[in-house]
């Protein structure tokens, strides 16, 4: 399934232009379903999620990895929706990717999509903008990537600015996002591996279009280890809670 440019403009609008207010009062009485509890489920088999409860994006992520179907009961006047196909791959089997930059990352994030999607690479693309070198915030950019990956609309997610720093400080504020500034191979690995990072941001003044692809490549294959490390992400998600009751 091939994205349309008017169809990822207005994804991009629904996601930056949608309330905060609004989650806020839905998730202040709605059940939590994470990956712990996913973890006790036996693996291929099918859950039917309540309706109102929240799944985390790393609860759908342990999901995928044990074949386990969600199936996510309605409420009323609503549509049942079953997470598996996840909504994060095309129906030809691509997984998406979002990605977006401001006017520093511009040029990096044009070499970079293109990278995405040469043949030897199986991803589909949303690109969140900025579209030219002209002066933008990078919060705009980093908070509509972050958003899609939140949502489960994407995959993954990478955001490009000048040093990755305040990319990384603003994806971070979106609940269910871990975003990671990864400046070499070892911190791409790191941050898959111990922290399972669904957000990479990269500084396009620290580093060049070479290493900035071998940065993602690996970013992107690195698989997360789980074992203890998923008891320390699952602390992350905890105090995450804390903050979006």
């Amino acid at each position: 399934m091939a994205y349309q440019k008017e169809e990822i403009e207005a994804l991009v609008r629904q996601v930056v232009t949608r309330t905060l207010g609004r989650m806020g009062q839905r998730r202040s009485s709605a059940i939590i379903l994470d990956a712990q509890q996913i973890e006790e489920l036996p693996a291929g088999s099918v859950y039917h999620v309540p309706a109102g409860t929240l799944v985390t994006p790393l609860a759908r992520q342990t999901a995928l990895e044990r074949h386990i179907r969600l199936v996510e009961e309605s409420v009323a006047g609503e549509t049942a929706v079953s997470s598996t196909p996840s909504p994060t791959f095309t129906a030809s089997g691509k997984q998406v990717i979002a990605i977006g930059a401001d006017h520093g990352g511009y040029q990096l994030k044009e070499i970079l999509k293109t990278f995405l999607e040469t043949a030897d690479n199986n991803y589909t693309v949303i690109d969140c903008g900025t579209n030219s070198p002209d002066s933008v915030d990078y919060p705009d950019f980093a908070y509509a990537v972050a958003r899609l990956v939140a949502d489960g609309r994407a995959w993954r997610g990478i955001i490009i600015d000048g040093a990755g720093i305040g990319s990384c400080m603003a994806a971070n504020k979106v609940p269910g996002v871990r975003a990671a500034m990864c400046y070499d191979q070892a911190t791409a690995v790191n941050s898959r591996e111990h922290n399972n990072a669904n957000v990479l941001t990269l500084g396009a003044g620290l580093i060049g279009p070479n290493l900035a692809k071998q940065i993602v490549q690996t970013w992107l294959t690195t698989e997360f280890a789980g074992g203890r490390h998923a008891r320390r992400v699952n602390k992350i998600e905890q105090i995450e809670k804390r903050f979006t009751k």
